[in-house]
Order: structure tokens, then sequence, then C-alpha cells
């Protein structure tokens, strides 16, 4: 893997000594138990139609893509049923989904020039860093090994990309963008410490809430329209 070459590589000091990657939104992931259910959510929601994208086959699902950016986008994901049992978890807690759970924003990916020093920074646990790929495309990616979202889905999972472009780039542009992620979790400061140890540059902000839940703040061409539960 290379560093990451779809933003400005820079870092950040910690405040205890050394210093790693900043680390920016890559995408934000509703996970639904069929592909069909968490696009219809999104349509119904942001009105735009999401694009096929493809297969995970060390985990057995598959994804549908939005652009929310030049190098940001929003994606679908679902056990794929025509794929074999991947042997382990699948990530995004898919194997916890009953067959009429609703679509929901559940969890987001931060992108690094450096996965293995960002995760190491980490204040959280993010999982393991383990290679994965769909169709030609390649990348690292922290995944839990019980297949569980960290923090509830307040922490982010890590990615760094190879060296092709970014897959938002060669999504078509239906003229959304992320305006802003909230993220709402019962401690609002340990939160706020892991996004802090990642060095998350963004319009992300943490704050108070009874249970962690996302809500992302998205412009359209209706207006801002907002993507949760």
């Amino acid at each position: 893997m290379v560093g990451d070459r779809h933003a400005t590589r820079r870092s950040f000091h910690q405040p205890g000594g050394g210093s790693v990657d900043v680390s920016r939104i890559d995408h934000i992931t509703v996970t639904a138990p069929t592909l069909a259910a968490g696009a219809a959510f999104v349509v119904k929601t942001l009105g735009a139609t999401p694009q096929p994208g493809g297969e995970h086959p060390r985990m057995g699902t598959h994804n549908l893509l939005l652009r929310l950016g030049d190098a940001l986008f929003l994606e679908i994901i679902a056990p794929n049923p025509n794929a074999p049992s991947p042997g382990r978890p699948r990530w995004f807690a898919l194997d916890q989904l009953a067959p009429d759970a609703p679509p929901s924003l559940s969890t987001w990916v931060a992108r690094t020039g450096d996965i293995r020093a960002t995760a190491a920074a980490s204040s959280e646990d993010l999982g393991l860093v383990e290679p994965m790929s769909r169709g030609q495309r390649n990348w690292l990616i922290t995944i839990p090994a019980d297949g569980s979202i960290a923090l509830d889905g307040a922490a982010p999972a890590l990615i760094e990309w190879d060296d092709h472009p970014h897959p938002a780039t060669g999504l078509r542009n239906q003229g959304l963008s992320l305006a802003r992620l909230d993220i709402f979790h019962p401690d609002p400061r340990r939160a706020a410490a892991l996004l802090a140890s990642i060095g998350l540059e963004g319009a992300v902000a943490c704050q108070q809430g009874d249970r962690p839940q996302l809500v992302a703040h998205i412009n359209t061409p209706q207006g801002i329209k907002e993507l949760s539960i």
C-alpha cells in the first residue's frame, strides 16, 4: 500500500509526543439486510439513486455507492446472498442484522496515509489492519475480530487505499455533498478524544446523546437532508 494520494499528506503532533498522519472522512456507511432495502432508504431520504459498487469476497458482502465529493462517498452494504459464507464474522456487524431490520447509517470510515501508525495512535481499539479487495481495488482497513462496530459506530474504521484514483472519482455526480457528520454518544468526550487521537480533520461534531447515533447532513439539489436511522 502507498500513502494517501487523495489529500495533501500532513501530520500532527500528539500531546504526549510523536505524530501521526491527518485523517479525513472517506465514506459513510448504511448497513441493511439487503441492498434493495438500503437503496430504497437512501432514495427516499436523499432523492438520489446509488450505483453498483461490487463484491467483497473475503467478507461475503456487496455494496452500492453514491458520490458525496471528489474523495467522499456514501456506501450501502449488505450480506451477499450469492456468496459463500466467509467463515468469519462479517464486518460492520452485518451478521447481527435481522432480515427485517431497517437500514441505518451505522458507521463511517476515515482515510489515512499510514493506517498502522494511525491505528496505534487511536485512543480506542479499532481492530486489526487487514487487506481487502473489491474487483480491481485493494486497500487496508481496520476490522474488529468479532465483526462489531467500534464504539457503537462513533469510532470510524480506518482505511488506506491503493495508488489508484479515489473510488468517488468514478461515480456519477448527482449534486450531493456531505455538509456535516454529527456523532451522538453518551460519553461525547470519549468520542472527541478518539477523533483527536487519529488527527481527524473535517466537519465532524461529537454531541451528547442517550445512545450512539450518527446523523449525516447532506447537501442535495432539494436542500439539506438528514440521513440517520
